[in-house]
């Protein structure tokens, strides 16, 4: 049965979908710009953009454009042939970083996989250090590297060895979880599903001095905070951090799904051909949309744009943290902002859904 209004959709869900989601009860059906608009008309700021995902707002003309002429050209080819879009991106996005060579994924959770099987095999040892709060995907490998245990109980008895947890922006933990085995340090330059963490720049700085002296790899997971969201291309330049591999997803293709993780000539070359693979990633469709995304960032000055508002929107917030104690804190750096709660933020999502503005809480009461 097609044209089922909004509870018939809902209703539908709930019988034939794995329940695994715990939604909010609108069926979005359009959107442009910040703004969408549900089955039933409603009309919806939205602060949310897919979970960080839809850098360019909804509908995008040069998104829109790029995805309808890939589409009459080539959607699919395998990694098995070359593909043009694929890399004209490699060659356009790699001088804006610090890295060397990359490889497409489809996903965050799969990039952040391949970045950790290219830090074993490079290095040929067993441990890699990650963050507690963290959040690294939900395969059973990168449920290992997440620092949600309520996400790994269920998976303890199959999950990956190997990973070892210690507080996030807590350099003395670090220095005391190094062993010999230490492969590689994997974080995030701020912590979205954790609560909007912000670490100081004297920690990246020590784990810098600390990597270089003991031989350690530096990963960095972008996948919620890469393409202009923390008003920089990626987050690591707020620090001036220099790692060896790194991970993107989510708002590199603007809402088509896209992965990849970098890394630098050195430790690319732990890989062989045959080390690892992919059947979708870096087909020509997501990385036409990737190209749109990435020139349209860089010709609409969108990182200044990032951090201006975000400026704004923050001082604001502030203004309201003056006013009211259930307000603990405000924090986050360009659009990537955390309003910390003295109680449960579930109903202000629920409140401000109804008022029009669709917002996220995580970590419980951000």
């Amino acid at each position: 049965k097609y044209f089922m209004n909004t509870n018939e959709l809902i209703e539908a869900e709930d019988k034939y979908f794995i329940n695994t989601f715990a939604r909010q009860p609108i069926v979005l059906d359009h959107g442009k710009g910040v703004k969408v608009w549900d089955k039933d008309g409603n009309e919806y700021i939205d602060m949310f953009a897919g979970i960080a995902v839809n850098a360019l707002g909804h509908a995008h003309p040069k998104l829109v454009n790029a995805l309808q002429g890939q589409v009459e050209k080539l959607i699919h080819v395998s990694n098995i042939y070359y593909n043009e879009p694929a890399i004209e991106y490699a060659k356009k996005l790699l001088p804006l970083t610090e890295f060397d060579r990359l490889f497409y994924a489809n996903s965050g959770a799969e990039a952040n996989e391949g970045a950790i099987k290219l830090a074993l095999k490079y290095t040929g040892k067993s441990e890699i250090i990650t963050a507690k709060d963290s959040f690294h995907g939900r395969t059973l490998l990168t449920l290992a590297a997440t620092g949600h245990e309520e996400y790994r109980e269920p998976y303890l008895k199959n999950l990956p060895q190997g990973f070892i947890e210690v507080p996030y922006n807590d350099i003395e933990a670090i220095k005391e979880a190094i062993s010999d085995e230490t492969a590689a340090i994997m974080l995030e330059p701020i912590q979205g599903e954790g609560g909007v963490n912000v670490p100081s720049k004297k920690y990246f700085d020590e784990i810098a001095e600390i990597c270089a002296e003991k031989d350690i790899l530096l990963i960095l997971d972008e996948v919620q905070t890469g393409f202009g969201r923390c008003g920089t291309l990626f987050a690591h330049e707020l620090f001036d951090i220099k790692a060896d591999i790194m991970t993107i997803a989510k708002g590199v293709g603007g809402g088509v799904p896209m992965g990849a993780f970098l890394a630098t000539e050195k430790v690319a070359g732990g890989f062989a051909p045959g080390d690892h693979g992919t059947t979708f990633g870096g087909g020509p469709l997501v990385c036409a949309a990737a190209n749109a995304v990435l020139d349209t960032i860089l010709d609409e000055d969108l990182l200044e744009n990032s951090k201006k508002v975000g400026a704004y929107f923050k001082d604001k917030l502030n203004e309201l943290k003056e006013k009211h104690d259930k307000i603990v804190d405000v924090r986050g750096h360009g659009l990537m902002i955390g309003v910390e709660l003295s109680e449960s933020g579930a109903g202000y999502v629920d409140k401000l859904r109804e008022m029009g503005f669709l917002i996220n809480c995580t970590a419980g009461n951000v």
